[in-house]
């Protein structure tokens, strides 16, 4: 992580109270692309005067900052502090500033933003998204208003007039909310085998999975086979793991979700981790994915309506490999040039014909293997981690994206993948078939 802070005026263990608020600038509402991958979603922020992306996060109290990528950004009023979250470890060491100026293009601006500093270089999401990514902001965008977010257009719409606003939900359904700690819970059933079991869950944007269950937190839980152990993401300490496996399904409302993905991570990864009372687990991006979807905190509720994504299949990582992006480099591009002779009165001479090239330079992404899955395809065919990945089904990975990448590894069951890595002075090809470790079993 390359950090460039300018600290003005480092206080010790002092708290401003600031309103942290964000507004509309003359207009009753306010519309903010989005760029989505693997289910996140990603707006533009300008903090006092840096240009920076942050990622939309629900799951999350306060604005965080982890990345500048060579940017320089000023803060004032800075204090030290701990943070402690997801994952293994105890707590790690940031920072805190508070009063800082937050504009969202020219129709939101938020004049006294809270941000939390992360200083440990470990945590940085950029490579394992694609994008540069600086920062999550979650309460503190929803907080103040209704905040649709439609993920077909990849449009969020903020909205300051209530009858706007009115007209805008009538063809939603209404779920109630609860607003805790700054994170907003609904009620959800889910339904493991047979039994349904109503299940208080947060609503987490920052979570690219369909369901999240905490096994040590309900009674009588029974892992449905098959599972597999699996890394299951980053937490702000450290790495999680745990089981994936299916349910039969899960209804959301008057919703129903037909044998869906879930995650579960182990004790360990949560002992840290601050939880809200009856918690017992989380709803993350693959669901909310397939919904129109509209937050209102003020009022502790949310909007859901199908959109064209809510039949799609549960799709799941077949190959067993987990990617990161490990920067850019330049690259040569040959392009072939067409080019003929010509006669004195400027008439193509058909009988002469010569083909020519012209090399350019492009600066193209570059993929690694950031895991591998014991005993998955990839395992099994002899890939490792750190390995560098050159081509996938005789395309070169510099031409995609880290979300291309993970669309093929989740394409269908059977499908023959074929890989050239690089690893160290050796340019390797490895075969292997996609397959779904976790098919549903009655």
């Amino acid at each position: 992580m390359k950090l460039k802070l300018l600290l003005l005026g480092l206080f010790l263990g002092i708290f401003i109270h600031a309103q942290n608020s964000f507004r509309l600038i003359n207009t009753p509402k306010a519309v903010i692309p989005f760029q989505l991958i693997n289910n996140l979603i990603f707006i533009p922020i300008n903090i006092n005067g840096a240009d920076l992306t942050f990622m939309v996060d629900t799951g999350v109290a306060e604005t965080i900052l982890f990345s500048l990528e060579n940017k320089e950004l000023k803060l004032d009023n800075v204090e030290k502090i701990k943070f402690s979250g997801l994952g293994g470890n105890l707590s790690i060491d940031g920072l805190k500033s508070e009063r800082n100026l937050a504009r969202i293009g020219d129709v939101m601006i938020n004049t006294s933003m809270s941000l939390y500093v992360i200083l440990s270089e470990e945590f940085n999401i950029s490579s394992h998204v694609g994008i540069p990514v600086n920062g999550v902001i979650g309460y503190h965008f929803f907080k103040d208003h209704p905040i649709a977010i439609d993920y077909i257009s990849k449009k969020i719409t903020v909205y300051e007039n209530t009858d706007v606003f009115k007209r805008k939900v009538r063809k939603f359904d209404k779920l109630p909310i609860s607003i805790e700690k700054d994170k907003p819970y609904l009620n959800a059933d889910v339904e493991m085998i047979r039994e349904k079991k109503a299940s208080k869950l947060l609503i987490d944007l920052g979570n690219s999975d369909a369901i999240w269950l905490f096994p040590t937190l309900i009674k009588d839980f029974v892992y449905n086979r098959p599972n597999i152990d699996d890394f299951l993401g980053r937490g702000f300490n450290g790495d999680i793991y745990g089981k994936r496996s299916r349910i039969h399904n899960f209804y959301l409302g008057d919703f129903k979700f037909e044998k869906p993905l879930t995650a579960m991570p182990d004790e360990y990864s949560i002992q840290h981790v601050n939880l809200v009372k009856d918690r017992k687990g989380s709803v993350g991006g693959e669901i909310m994915r397939r919904f129109s979807l509209i937050f209102d905190y003020p009022n502790n509720k949310l909007y859901l309506k199908k959109n064209r994504n809510f039949d799609d299949p549960f799709h799941f990582n077949m190959s067993g490999l987990d990617f990161r992006q490990d920067g850019m480099e330049w690259q040569e591009d040959r392009v072939r040039i067409d080019t003929r002779a010509t006669t004195e009165a400027g008439k193509v001479n058909e009988a002469y014909k010569e083909d020519s090239f012209q090399y350019k330079f492009r600066l193209k992404p570059i993929f690694a293997i950031a895991g591998v899955r014991k005993d998955s395809p990839a395992y099994e065919a002899g890939l490792k981690k750190d390995d560098k990945v050159i081509s996938i089904n005789g395309d070169k990975t510099s031409d995609m994206t880290l979300e291309k990448i993970l669309e093929i590894m989740k394409s269908s069951e059977g499908r023959s993948i074929t890989m050239i890595i690089q690893r160290q002075e050796e340019k390797l090809t490895f075969r292997f078939n996609l397959e779904d470790p976790i098919p549903y079993q009655e």
